[in-house]
């Protein structure tokens, strides 16, 4: 029987590779990316709970429920 000239790499010696270092970049790209969904989450939220109380004093029967908006008295 003839054995294999080659050298077969055992499992606790480590390869070495010319490859790069692990790159942040993904994880980077991530969390900038679940940060940005954080915010338009937060904006999107106020916007509906705004909504929701204007709703509830329209639907109180009141009729000043806007934004107030200021006009300059006098002239």
């Amino acid at each position: 029987m003839s054995r294999c000239s080659g050298r077969v790499p055992r499992m606790s010696e480590p390869q070495d590779n010319d490859d790069e270092p692990d790159s942040r970049r993904p994880a980077l790209i991530g969390l900038l990316l679940v940060l940005a969904l954080v915010v338009a989450a937060y904006f999107l939220i106020n916007a509906l709970r705004k909504n929701a109380d204007l709703e509830d004093c329209l639907m109180s029967g009141r009729r000043n429920c806007g934004p107030v908006i200021e006009t300059p008295s006098g002239r």
